[in-house]
């Protein structure tokens, strides 16, 4: 094997030192404080996901499992908003707990929704 003086022995690689940890991501995330992007009921920070959701938030939560690498039906079956909250808090690095996330489901379903369709398009650059 060819080596030049200055080198490591043949036959060895050297792996890079890592000097820097990685970036928080887009703009508007909140990795470090482990909390959404957004508020519940921040419809205002995004017109188009906001319009999406009141006319056919059914829709929205399709485009929402997509934009996330979901298949678009997980939005319509039961249960498939929370698993998708909960595995896209786990991802993000967002507080909480799997019974917070079947309340919000539940309870705040249509603006939820919203903030998770939000939370991607964010974490994307799309915003």
């Amino acid at each position: 094997m060819w080596q030049d003086s200055d080198s490591e022995p043949a036959g060895h690689m050297s792996n890079p030192v890592v000097t820097h940890q990685p970036g928080t991501g887009g703009y508007g995330t909140n990795v470090q404080t482990g909390e959404w992007s957004t508020g519940l009921c921040s419809c205002c920070s995004d017109l188009l996901i906001c319009a999406l959701g009141c006319v056919c938030p059914t829709a929205l939560a399709c485009y929402t499992a997509d934009k996330y690498g979901e298949n678009c039906c997980l939005g319509c079956v039961p249960g498939g908003l929370t698993a998708m909250r909960t595995h896209m808090r786990l991802t993000y690095g967002i507080q909480g707990t799997v019974c917070n996330d079947a309340l919000m489901s539940f309870f705040c379903g249509i603006c939820e929704v919203c903030r998770m369709a939000r939370e991607i398009r964010i974490r994307n650059g799309e915003v």
